[in-house]
């Protein structure tokens, strides 16, 4: 800036200087030459109208510069993006979101399940995704207010009703497990204990060719893998976080740090 600014007012000292060359030549010809306050008045007047437009782009370069500086820092990180480009399947009570942060009340008797054990299909549990195709690797951390039959959150890769996984988080037996679903028209449940009883957990989805592979963690570096499983390839899906509560009122689950890498 202070560059720019120097220069402004070199340029508006020359073009002061030629404006009282131009009007003070005694051999030039004007409708003022003849009377020497005309003269004057002409040169006051010029000097004002280059003062004032020579001050006037000195301004809209600094207002221009300070809106570059203004503008420039508000360029949303990849957090933010991936957040705004993702959708409701089942809108769930409410959601609210307060930065790269989505707190989600679930609604009652929601849940993603078919057929196996329990001869029901159930299919409006909900989904926060968007459409992804290819290998990719898609994390968030997950945590909830887990406390009826079978709460839970965490991720999910869809392809249709029939063909799904989620993993994530689930209440039962009076605690937190570990819980990953494959379904190909049937639901496969596996389970193991989580790997805390309050904190929130990293929980990671790798799709490579035609398989899905699940993984958790504490601290969102070191990853344990849960489960992989055989899933439809090349075809696209839908891809991002869910949450449920098949027995209860509904619970507030909390997901932040979303992450995609594709390819």
């Amino acid at each position: 800036m202070p560059c720019t600014i120097s220069k402004l007012r070199r340029r508006q000292r020359i073009a002061l200087t030629q404006a009282e060359r131009k009007f003070d030549t005694s051999g030039r010809k004007s409708p003022y030459s003849e009377d020497p306050r005309n003269s004057c008045t002409r040169t006051s007047s010029a000097i004002r109208q280059v003062t004032a437009q020579s001050l006037l782009l000195s301004c809209a370069t600094i207002l221009s510069a300070s809106t570059v500086r203004a503008v420039s820092p508000t360029v949303a990180d990849s957090k933010t993006d991936l957040i705004a480009s993702m959708k409701w399947m089942n809108e769930p009570a409410s959601s609210k979101r307060s930065g790269d942060r989505l707190l989600v009340r679930s609604r009652a008797k929601t849940d993603f399940w078919r057929k196996t054990f329990y001869g029901y299909i159930t299919d409006n549990g909900h989904l926060f995704y968007m459409p992804v195709s290819g290998d990719f690797v898609f994390q968030a951390r997950v945590n909830g207010e887990y406390a009826a039959l079978y709460d839970q959150a965490g991720l999910m890769v869809r392809q249709n009703a029939e063909n799904w996984v989620k993993c994530g988080t689930e209440f039962f037996d009076g605690q937190r497990h570990a819980s990953v679903v494959f379904t190909r028209d049937f639901s496969d449940w596996s389970t193991m204990p989580d790997l805390s009883s309050t904190a929130p957990i990293w929980w990671r989805a790798v799709r490579k060719k035609d398989s899905i592979e699940t993984l958790c963690s504490l601290d969102g570096r070191n990853f344990t893998s849960v489960r992989q499983g055989y899933f439809v390839p090349g075809v696209e899906t839908k891809v991002g976080i869910m949450c449920a509560a098949p027995e209860g009122p509904g619970f507030e689950a909390a997901f932040d740090d979303l992450k995609l890498e594709i390819g």
